[in-house]
């Protein structure tokens, strides 16, 4: 009945945009079927729509006998127009998991009438392995292997282990994989030195017995010459009380201007690389994952054409195919439909954007994975507003641009589930304060580098946007110090020299600011060591080490401490001097407390004036990176730094120091299988 009275609407000269149809045309791979797993695959769709769209694509992908539960590969991205028919960005699609028969789902939609469209399509997958031997080939990345064994009884794990054939160096192991028979197991293995040969074979558990299948060598090749890699110089070499337990180091070489643009790398503790990932342009390493997945931000087409600029959020795996990807038109599609203000399209505004105009930019900095649960995923993405003249002491006499930042709380098929919005919780102490702008200044420009872009710029808006709170890192809290489970985020604001504990609740939580953590915040500082600036300012990665049990550790940058000038929010006056220290410190929530004391608050010896890591490590020492450091008038470094701390103090001693060029942060962990564990 519904379509008939569409249909008498239409004919009757009365259509509106319900009266549109949307079709599609074509599903089309760019291989036929089957093809042999590890093989890329690309997909493209072909719709037509009524209206003048734009048109959106999704792909989902169903494994042999399973549904598109969770399946999304490519969530909802505009497509190209041309003589009336919509394309699809191309959707690359590379299975390494299961052979057998899947479906490719392509959904396309009109957002403006609401009309979707459907299509499926099979495809098969064929096993690497023909009989009862394993097998091991390459990859599109010379450093990464793909090996795959026949089939392993049920109940009963496997994972590859894998060692240099030339050095009695330790075996790596990939993880543990539960068996799925009769299918085969196919891994992917990684942490090679390149141009060399390893032996490895398939290592099945059945309940606690392990079993070595056959050995297999392979040899890795040379790193591209097209690709300019980074080197490294080891300052302190490791010795006996080094962690050589966790010896590989992840560096994300984000690199803010200047050439040339290195791929994100992983190191041995010696500086040779074992892995790399490379992307035009580049993109950014957030979090490795414990499944040997990396989460990214990366720089793509989306739905605003004024800029590409970080409007993709990824899943990639070690080979470097993407495993999912959504989108900032996706994100804020999602959150318009569940009433959030401040989130919605930034090209939809006149220009001068009115005061009040609100729009979701990009993602940066930080996505967080691991530690949260039911396979949620927690990304920091950049808002903007427009607020009125003299805001936060703007002169111009013009409305500002504000930059602020929302946490975007994704469910496992990456749709949005909760967020928080900074600013719905800027009226002022205990909160956050819009009045209050960034301790050092800080401001940012239509696509400038260090910021996210800035959409609301132009004519008739004061020239530069206010950096308000420039967020840089994510911990999701699942214990706190009182002693009861919180369950609640924690959020490194860089511009007010705070860590925000945020109530998330799991979901549950109002999106409060429970607490400020900083200098003029809501702790004392219990300064045991008599420091002459105990606070931290500027912070980076700051996480609470034992699955939530403490201490917190933060690298410290320093550029409140170090600044010359008191800080504009005229609580905060700065020494002049200084490095930047890797901290930890101790939290006391007790209400008529509320007391940090330091643990340790390290000299690093350099002073890194953004980006930065702190982690404690598997053997009580701790690892921290100062990431942009200014060695000569147009070179910037970092430096891998682990410290052994001295007992009765808040000091150290480096057991290792690695330097390269400028990054942005860095983990060290034991294998990129295992990376550290908040």
């Amino acid at each position: 009945m519904g379509k008939l009275i569409k249909l008498l609407l239409c004919l009757a000269g009365l259509c509106i945009p319900a009266c549109a149809t949307v079709a599609i045309t074509s599903l089309q791979p760019s291989l036929v079927s089957p093809q042999v797993l590890g093989t890329s695959i690309t997909w493209t769709a072909t719709a037509t729509d009524s209206n003048p769209g734009p048109f959106a694509f999704q792909f989902n992908v169903a494994p042999p006998k399973g549904t598109f539960a969770n399946g999304m590969a490519r969530d909802f991205n505009v497509g190209t127009l041309n003589a009336g028919t919509w394309t699809s960005l191309p959707f690359v699609w590379v299975p390494t998991g299961l052979e057998g028969t899947y479906e490719i789902q392509v959904v396309v939609k009109d957002f403006t009438s609401k009309e979707t469209a459907t299509k499926t399509v099979k495809f098969g997958i064929s096993p690497l392995v023909t009989g009862s031997a394993p097998v091991v080939v390459k990859t599109a990345n010379p450093l990464v292997a793909l090996f795959s064994a026949p089939s392993c009884a049920a109940g009963s794990t496997m994972r590859v282990v894998f060692q240099q054939q030339s050095k009695a160096t330790p075996a790596t192991a990939t993880n543990y994989v539960k068996c799925h028979p009769p299918a085969s197991m196919t891994f992917e293995v990684a942490g090679m030195y390149p141009s060399t040969a390893y032996h490895m074979f398939a290592q099945t558990d059945t309940g606690g017995k392990p079993t070595n299948g056959t050995t297999l060598s392979f040899t890795t090749g040379a790193l591209p010459t097209n690709i300019p890699f980074p080197a490294f110089t080891v300052k302190v070499p490791p010795g006996p009380n080094t962690d050589t337990t966790d010896s590989v180091l992840l560096h994300n070489m984000t690199q803010f201007g200047g050439e040339p643009l290195y791929p994100d790398v992983a190191t041995d503790l010696a500086g040779k690389i074992i892995w790399y990932y490379f992307a035009s342009p580049p993109q950014i390493i957030t979090r490795p994952l414990p499944n040997g997945t990396m989460l990214m931000d990366q720089t793509g087409p989306a739905w605003n054409s004024a800029s590409t600029i970080l409007q993709i959020f990824a899943q990639i795996d070690l080979a470097g195919n993407i495993i999912k990807q959504t989108n900032t038109g996706a994100i804020q599609q999602q959150l318009l439909a569940m009433g959030a203000k401040d989130a919605g399209p930034c090209n939809v505004f006149p220009s001068p954007a009115p005061v009040g105009s609100a729009c979701l930019g990009s993602f940066h900095h930080d996505a967080i994975q691991q530690t949260l649960p039911n396979g949620d995923t927690a990304v920091l993405v950049s808002i903007e507003k427009i607020y009125p003249p003299g805001t936060q002491g703007n002169t111009s006499g013009l409305p500002v641009d504000i930059i602020g930042d929302m946490v975007v709380i994704l469910d496992s098929n990456w749709q949005v589930k909760w967020y928080f919005d900074a600013f719905q919780h800027a009226g002022g102490a205990p909160q956050l304060d819009i009045t209050r702008p960034a301790v050092l200044g800080g401001t940012c420009g239509t696509a400038q580098e260090g910021c996210p872009a800035a959409f609301l710029l132009g004519p008739g808006i004061a020239p530069a946007a206010l950096d308000w709170l420039h967020c840089n890192d994510l911990y999701y809290w699942p214990k706190d110090t009182v002693g009861g489970a919180s369950n609640d985020l924690l959020l490194s604001s860089r511009n007010q020299d705070w860590i925000l504990k945020i109530d998330y609740n799991n979901g549950a939580g109002t999106g409060d600011v429970l607490w400020r953590m900083g200098p003029c915040g809501d702790f004392n500082f219990n300064n045991i060591y008599n420091d002459p600036w105990p606070w931290f300012s500027a912070q980076h990665n700051p996480g609470i080490a034992n699955n939530g049990a403490g201490p917190l550790t933060v690298f410290d940058n320093g550029n409140t401490r170090i600044s010359k000038s008191g800080s504009s929010s005229g609580c905060i006056q700065g020494v002049g001097s200084g490095d930047s220290r890797g901290m930890a410190l101790t939290i006391d929530e007790t209400p008529g407390s509320m007391q940090v004391t330091p643990v340790l608050s390290a000299d690093l010896g350099v002073y890194s004036t953004s980006g930065g890591s702190a982690q404690l490590l598997s053997d009580g020492n701790y690892y921290f990176m100062p990431a942009v450091v200014q060695v000569s008038l147009n070179s910037q470094d970092s430096y891998s730094i682990e410290i052994l701390p001295t007992a009765g103090t808040d000091t150290g001693t480096q057991v290792l120091n690695v330097q390269g060029p400028q990054g942005y942060r860095g983990w060290q962990m034991s294998s990129l299988y295992n990376p550290p564990t908040p």
